[in-house]
């Protein structure tokens, strides 16, 4: 290849010169530094007629700020980036409730959508085991009304005090022995009124059902049993027993039946937990006499609880504590002679101590559920007098 050489006008060179002796004649420039330079300068030299141009340190400040420059926005994308991940990170933890939420209505929905198809499912096999357990179900719908008529008649007729039906009272006491009677006969064959006297009746006891129908049919017999003192109680003439003395004992009748029902469950749940041992296994005896002996000792623990009200009724019942004292004419007379409870002439006044004077049966009875005065809220009694209304529990003593 041929070399083309650039042809400088002829004062070029000489203008070329004069310019590199002003870049030497700087101050400060020394002789001997001219041919060095500073970094950045240009070096000029004519003895061979070309000039010639030193951009290194320039050009490497150049590509070091270039390099600068190219990194700092790499590194503010890469800072944007990071700041982005970790607010991208937040926002996708942010919405974790409305996720968690969004599950819990998605399985909700999924539970119903299963109700809704099984239903039909479902139905069949509730109408067959009301088909295979009719009669149970129907004799304890049976027991359930009787008890609630019952127990509500005797509480309208201890209210209605000397204007009680007799012939009312009667018909209780008969339709409550008449249902007891008919079931333990209709029932037999397995011996349900074993369970009255502790003995054990003629069922299987490995049979959990069997179990629990004989437990539930003897207490409510056993309420329908107390119910009809309650009634015998109401036929008493008030000549014999006065209404404050029916009110005491209606309170230890419902005491002693509810304290009784604690224990008869025990022999049939002790014998249907000791029916592991029937296991023949070593295991299954140990395991039945370890739930019979815990189940005694929590009844133990139930009945020292139960044994204080006890004692306290028995307490009240004997010593019949008195909520005032007979009042007198002149202190009828302050009250106009009318009971503020009955609106009508006093009958046996009592003066109680505030000084308010009412009827001694209707105190009585206002005493059978609250503590203080009816008039001025002064407390009188210690205690409230339960069950001297007439009314049974109806608590289920299933175990």
């Amino acid at each position: 290849m041929r070399r083309h050489k650039l042809e400088k006008p002829p004062g070029a060179h000489r203008t070329m010169q004069a310019d590199c002796s002003h870049l030497h004649g700087i101050p400060g420039s020394g002789d001997g530094s001219s041919s060095a330079g500073l970094p950045g300068e240009s070096s000029c030299h004519p003895s061979s007629g070309d000039v010639r141009i030193q951009l290194s340190s320039g050009a490497g400040e150049s590509r070091d700020t270039a390099t600068s420059r190219a990194s700092r926005p790499g590194s503010q994308s890469r800072s944007h980036g990071h700041a982005h991940g970790e607010a991208a990170g937040l926002e996708d933890a942010a919405p974790e409730p409305e996720e968690q939420g969004g599950n819990s209505l998605s399985e909700l929905r999924y539970l119903l959508q299963w109700l809704h198809k099984s239903l039909p499912y479902l139905l069949i096999l509730c109408v067959k085991l009301l088909m295979q357990h009719l009669t149970g179900i129907s004799l304890g719908i049976g027991l359930l009304t009787t008890y609630a008529y019952a127990n509500k008649s005797i509480v309208n007729q201890v209210f209605l005090r000397e204007r009680c039906s007799k012939l009312q009272c009667t018909w209780l006491l008969l339709y409550l022995s008449g249902s007891s009677l008919l079931l333990y006969y209709t029932f037999h064959s397995q011996s349900l009124y074993h369970s009255l006297i502790f003995l054990s009746p003629t069922v299987d006891f490995m049979n959990f059902w069997e179990v629990l129908w004989i437990v539930g049919v003897t207490d409510f017999i056993l309420k329908f049993l107390f119910m009809g003192l309650k009634c015998f109680i109401l036929l008493v003439p008030s000549f014999i027993m006065s209404f404050k003395s029916k009110g005491y004992w209606y309170m230890l009748l419902e005491e002693l039946c509810q304290y009784y029902r604690m224990f008869v469950p025990i022999p049939v749940w002790f014998r249907y937990l000791i029916a592991y041992g029937e296991l023949d296994t070593a295991l299954g005896w140990t395991l039945g006499i370890l739930l019979g002996l815990l189940y005694l000792i929590l009844k133990l623990l139930s009945f020292f609880g139960q044994w204080r009200n006890f004692r306290q009724v028995l307490r009240i019942f004997f010593t019949r504590p008195h909520y005032g004292v007979p009042a007198s004419k002149r202190q009828c007379s302050e009250s106009d002679d009318i009971c503020s409870i009955c609106q009508a002439e006093f009958q046996k006044p009592i003066l109680l101590i505030c000084q308010h004077t009412f009827c001694e049966e209707c105190i009585s009875l206002w005493f059978n559920r609250e503590k203080t005065c009816p008039l001025c809220r002064t407390v009188i009694s210690d205690h409230v007098n339960k069950w001297k209304d007439g009314a049974t529990s109806m608590h289920l003593q299933i175990f």
